[in-house]
């Protein structure tokens, strides 16, 4: 059966323009390429390492988070994640990540569990927002963190009993991908 509406498929120019059949433009409320690492302590099941950021920390540089962003979240719980920066590759986004928010490599890294989001967030027209999500997990030893300079305060989260209004940046749907459980 032939779709309603002409396809538009996922190949991204700025000016897709008749010359470059079967290209897009970029969504209207834009599009993020993430990378998340879901961190779990050995021998304690329903925990994940989670932080709330230090605002004092240069988030513009290791998190793409403006002020006004760190602000509003700087309460709230968050994992170690990042947009990759333009032509990165999502290994290499993990890897950066693991270096610059909780300053230690992540032996064992695996992954990425990849997922596709598309939604209309509040007051935008047009296309919706689309977010593509590199997930990768480790493990780490449960009586010590990361040394990390990037967050205020960091720890294994029990998720199950942590509500999704305290996780910041909806990264709550990111642990729920991951069969994470997460408090309504």
């Amino acid at each position: 059966m032939p779709p309603s509406e002409p396809r538009r498929f996922a190949r991204l120019r700025a000016d897709p323009g008749p010359d470059h059949p079967g290209t897009s433009a970029v969504p209207d409320d834009g599009m993020c390429l993430s990378a998340f690492l879901v961190v779990r302590p050995e021998g304690r099941a329903g925990e994940v390492l989670m932080g709330r950021i230090d605002p004092a920390a240069d988030w513009a540089t290791i998190g793409g988070l403006d002020p006004g962003r760190v602000a509003r979240i700087a309460r709230r719980w968050m994992l170690p994640s990042s947009q990759l920066l333009l032509f990165e590759s999502p290994t290499d986004a993990a890897d950066r990540i693991a270096r610059e928010q909780l300053g230690v490599p992540l032996p064992g890294l695996t992954g990425p569990a990849t997922f596709s989001e598309a939604y209309r967030r509040p007051g935008a027209t047009g296309d919706p927002h689309w977010d593509l999500h590199f997930v990768y997990e480790a493990r780490w030893p449960s009586d010590r963190f990361p040394p990390s300079r990037a967050f205020a305060e960091l720890g294994f989260v029990r998720t199950a009993t942590l509500p999704r209004a305290e996780i910041a940046r909806a990264q709550a749907d990111v642990l729920a991908l991951v069969g994470v459980r997460v408090a309504p």
